[in-house]
């Protein structure tokens, strides 16, 4: 009865909802059903292959700066040469205040850059304009929290000409009300995983991989970024990376003009 019930009850909101809310709760279960392959796949993966030497993802020290594109028929590089040095972006990412209201963000976002992010908004806040940013990635929470205090307080984010914004950055980049990237900008995309060291089950994973998911589709939703942004991440490999062409990055709505970006933050 109790089955029949609740069946009737969901024939009854389908029918009742508009396209776009069916739509995006279809989306939403598809991203949760690939995070669930993907903790499977992996598991699968290293039990099949574990006297085999492989990238370990569990393991920060592994992840190469720049990971070949997965994209066939693409440069399995990345697309225009990176200027800072790759010792500089391993580091703790460090925020300087320049010239012309811009915020240089630049080195890993590790746990914890979220606090100094917003001391130093608080601190300077009034003179940041544009947070300017060139970073391999890092903490995906501290990246979101970062990506909502520049929502909040209605700064632009940019990518420069030679700058890198990949992994979890363009989650940052992503809370500007304008968003630039340069002709030569750097910017991509891969599977979330986990940096701690720490060994989930294979349970656990999952929970976290799904939790994870809804985190960051929810955010970039709400910062009017195109699924197709995330789902390019969800399906490219850990130590892979997919770079965003100019047109994708319009496409996707993660460079965006004044006029969209501040209706959005309304």
């Amino acid at each position: 009865m109790r089955l029949e019930t609740a069946g009737q009850k969901l024939k009854d909101y389908v029918l009742s909802a508009d396209d776009g809310t069916l739509m995006r709760h279809v989306f939403h279960a598809l991203l949760t059903l690939a995070a669930i392959f993907v903790i499977i796949d992996w598991h699968e993966i290293g039990a099949a292959s574990s006297d085999i030497p492989a990238f370990d993802p569990m393991m920060p020290d592994a992840m190469p700066m720049l990971p070949p594109a997965l994209t066939l028929g693409k440069p399995q590089n990345a697309p225009a040469e990176i200027i800072a040095d790759p010792k500089v972006l391993r580091k703790p990412i460090r925020f300087e205040l320049q010239a012309g209201g811009v915020l240089l963000a630049q080195g890993t976002i590790e746990p914890g850059a979220a606090a100094r992010f917003d001391a130093e908004i608080k601190a300077r806040g009034e003179y940041v304009k544009t947070v300017s940013l060139d970073s391999p990635g890092g903490s995906i929470g501290d990246a979101l929290a970062i990506s909502t205090v520049i929502r909040e307080r209605k700064i632009a984010t940019t990518v420069a000409s030679g700058a890198l914004c990949v992994s979890s950055c363009p989650i940052i980049m992503a809370g500007g009300v304008v968003r630039t990237a340069d002709k030569d900008a750097v910017i991509g995309v891969h599977q979330v995983f986990n940096g701690t060291g720490e060994r989930l089950s294979p349970e656990l994973a999952m929970s976290e991989a799904q939790r994870t998911t809804a985190d960051v589709t929810r955010h970039l939703d709400e910062m009017g970024i195109k699924p197709g942004l995330w789902i390019h991440a969800m399906e490219t490999p850990p130590d892979r990376l997919y770079y965003l062409s100019p047109d994708e990055l319009k496409e996707f709505a993660l460079v965006a003009p004044v006029v969209a970006a501040v209706k959005k933050a309304k």
